[in-house]
Formats: C-alpha cells, sequence, structure tokens
C-alpha cells in the first residue's frame, strides 16, 4: 500500500487542477453560453450581423429571467470535474516528470507544448460526452419552437441523445474538440509556464516559494489572450458541428465533417467567420484561464499544507 502522502502528491495536480477549472466554468458561464450563441448566430440567421455578448445575454435576462444566463451550468460543471482535471493534471503531471528527467531545470517550451497537446487530446476524448450535452443545452433555444428538444438538465441531454441519435452522437465534432483542446492547453498551459520565467524575470522574481502574484497576473494575462487566439477556429467549428441537427427538407446534416464545415464557414462567411464571436470568446476564455491560473497557485499551496507536502 502506497502511503498516504504519496497517493496525496500523485493526486495533486488533477485535484487542484478540477478545482480550479471548476471554480473557473461556474465564473464565466454566462460569457461561455452568449459565445456558443454568437458562434451558432451565423449559421441560424445567414446575412445577419451577430449581436454583442452584451445585447445576448440583456435580451435573455428580460425574455426568460437571471437564471437562463446559467441554463447548461451543470453540464459545465460536469465537463469540468472529467475534462479540467484531466487536461490540467495530466499536464502538470507530465510536465513535472519531464522536469524531473532534466535534472529539475525548467523544461523548453517545445516540451511544454508537446506536454499540453498530448494532455490536451487525451482529455478531450474523456470529456467530449459532456461537452455535446453543453452545447445542446445552451443552443436549444435559439432554434424554433416546434424543433426545441427542451432538455431538463445535462443528464436528460445525454440520455435523449443516446436514445434518439445513438452512443456515437455524443462523440460528434470529436476531431475538432482535440485540435481545440491540444490548441487550448498550448495557449494557456503551455504559454503561462513560458510566459511565468519571462516575468519572473523582468520583476526580478526569484520564485523560491512559487511565483509572486503579480508574475502570476503579468503571466495569466498572456495566456488569456494566446488560449483565446489559438482555439477559436477550432471551438466554432466544434460548436457547429455539436450543434447541427439534420435538415427535413434534404434529410441530412448541414456539414459532412470538419473540412466540409470549415469549407463552408469559408465561403459564405469569409475568413473572419472563424473568429464570429471573438469578443464573448475572449471574454470568456482570458477570465477563465486567469481565473484557474491565479487560483491554481493558492489552492495547491492550500492542498500542500493539508497534505504535509512540499
Amino acid at each position: 500500500m502506497p502511503e498516504k502522502s504519496s497517493v496525496a502528491k500523485i493526486a495533486e495536480p488533477f485535484v487542484c487542477g478540477g478545482s480550479a477549472a471548476t471554480f473557473a466554468s461556474i465564473v464565466i458561464h454566462p460569457m461561455d453560453l452568449a459565445k456558443v450563441r454568437m458562434q451558432l448566430y451565423g449559421q441560424l440567421n445567414p446575412g445577419k450581423p451577430v449581436p454583442s455578448f452584451v445585447e445576448l445575454l440583456s435580451s435573455m435576462i428580460k425574455t426568460d429571467g437571471i437564471a437562463s444566463v446559467y441554463k447548461g451550468v451543470d453540464a459545465a460543471v460536469g465537463r469540468q470535474l472529467v475534462y479540467g482535471t484531466a487536461r490540467i493534471g495530466l499536464h502538470r503531471a507530465i510536465s513535472d516528470k519531464l522536469k524531473e528527467y532534466n535534472e529539475g531545470k525548467p523544461i523548453s517550451f517545445m516540451m511544454k507544448t508537446l506536454s499540453g497537446m498530448a494532455s490536451g487530446s487525451i482529455a478531450v476524448c474523456i470529456g467530449t460526452p459532456f461537452d455535446i450535452a453543453l452545447v445542446r443545452l445552451q443552443s436549444d433555444s435559439m432554434a424554433p419552437a416546434s424543433e426545441r428538444k427542451n432538455y431538463k438538465n445535462v443528464f436528460d441531454a445525454l440520455k435523449r441523445t443516446v436514445t434518439e441519435e445513438g452512443a456515437g452522437a455524443l462523440y460528434k465534432g470529436l476531431t475538432p474538440n482535440i485540435l481545440r483542446g491540444m490548441s487550448m492547453n498550448v495557449g494557456m498551459l503551455a504559454c503561462y509556464d513560458q510566459a511565468k520565467e519571462g516575468v519572473a524575470k523582468l520583476l526580478n522574481d526569484p520564485m523560491t516559494n512559487g511565483p509572486a502574484l503579480t508574475t502570476q497576473i503579468g503571466a495569466s494575462c498572456v495566456a488569456g489572450f494566446t488560449a483565446a487566439l489559438f482555439s477559436m477556429p477550432f471551438d466554432l467549428i466544434k460548436s457547429r458541428l455539436m450543434a447541427q441537427k439534420i435538415d427535413p427538407a434534404t434529410n441530412k446534416l448541414p456539414y459532412s465533417g470538419v473540412s466540409d464545415c470549415a469549407m463552408q464557414i469559408l465561403k459564405k462567411e469569409g475568413p473572419m467567420g472563424f473568429f464570429g464571436g471573438f469578443s464573448a470568446y475572449y471574454a470568456r476564455c482570458a477570465p477563465h484561464a486567469m481565473i484557474i491560473l491565479l487560483s491554481i497557485e493558492s489552492i495547491t499551496q492550500g492542498y500542500r499544507s493539508l497534505f504535509g507536502l512540499k
């Protein structure tokens, strides 16, 4: 039997990473909901300008009340407990192991990138069903009343998706989701680790007991921007593929796959179509990344104190 401290040490990146990701997801959920709706607006309302996230959220509150901006929060929490825990925990565990092999010295950005890509892709494969449920819960009220599914909660969405479309539907959009997860992890975690070193040098922070708050804030600002920039096109394609429904007129889905979806967006909406809803995506992505990266340091310190770890 491994000692309690050994188990706690192994679990540390997963427990701390998952806790930080879940907390951040709850805080920024309204921004995430607005982001998804803005991404789908061009598909459902071709030719019309995409409203801002402020307009979307204001309209929802006026029409359906304040609780409407937290539609699908249960799916968001479930997703982060699985996906967030895996992607952050695996990246930290892999990075720590690579640093150990490097005799305790900081690893190169290339190694951080590879760690982010590997952990991101594995986490996506685990968490995609919750992502499907989240997108469907958030986009359902945008459809005409006659076409709405009116899901009760995340478990209802998961159950009905399997019953009505088969288990394979829970992994619809897996390819762009993997690409999105890889780019998000590189933009957020790998860039944060790299930026932390640069900001620490700039501010003369020795980081003997971890990075100072100013170092954390500076590095998380950089990571918030790069995470949004790198992952936005893949996130948009993922949202379109996950939310698509069979057209009654043609009895076909709007998109046949990732490449077809990308080409249709390019033809109908132009290159900037891949960044439709970027304001909401950035407003969702940057604070989410910053909350995770800032809170994980405090959560980790508390966790180590609780279990007597160094």
